[in-house]
């Protein structure tokens, strides 16, 4: 889906993304559908704030398969590529990918190449928790001990959610 490069498109396109994934029966207020929206909500600020280029909207694509939900957002600004870098502590602004990074199994970004711009994306692996698959829970990854000393605020409580530590990048 297309979206205006604005805070309202932004917004709207977070707003989809939970919509969709509660259709999809990952219900509101469920680890899945809560990561999912926070990742959506930093990738498509990004967009909008990092990517923008007048006249030129973001493009989202939200995919999922039987083990993997994935979000996809595209903007027109090839020479602005996002880095995963470390936050002063009293920064207003600069951690969305440092989240992304968390929160995601994978993450990265691909040029376009029929176009110019990028997309960014980021993955959910999926785990059954029941035999019909019916309910499903988020296989991702856990803040780095560093980035909890330096940004507590980021923390998150991993002993009460479905989170698992994955290495892979």
């Amino acid at each position: 889906m297309r979206f205006t490069s604005t805070p309202r498109g932004a917004r709207l396109a977070r707003r989809l993304v939970s919509h969709r994934l509660h259709e999809w029966g990952h219900p509101y207020g469920v680890d899945t559908n809560d990561t999912l929206t926070l990742i959506t909500a930093e990738l498509t600020s990004n967009a909008v704030r990092h990517g923008h280029v007048p006249g030129r909207d973001f493009h989202l694509r939200l995919t999922q398969t039987a083990a993997t939900l994935r979000i996809e957002v595209t903007d027109t600004r090839t020479e602005k590529q996002p880095l995963l870098a470390h936050t002063p502590a009293d920064a207003t602004s600069g951690r969305g990918l440092l989240l992304v990074a968390a929160l995601a199994t994978h993450w990265g970004v691909t040029r376009r190449t029929a176009a110019p711009g990028k997309t960014v994306w980021a993955e959910l692996h999926l785990r059954s928790t029941t035999s019909d698959n019916r309910s499903l829970s988020v296989t991702g990854c856990r803040l780095p001990p560093s980035l909890e000393l330096q940004h507590p605020a980021l923390s998150i409580d991993v002993e009460e959610s479905h989170f698992e530590q994955d290495q892979e990048a």
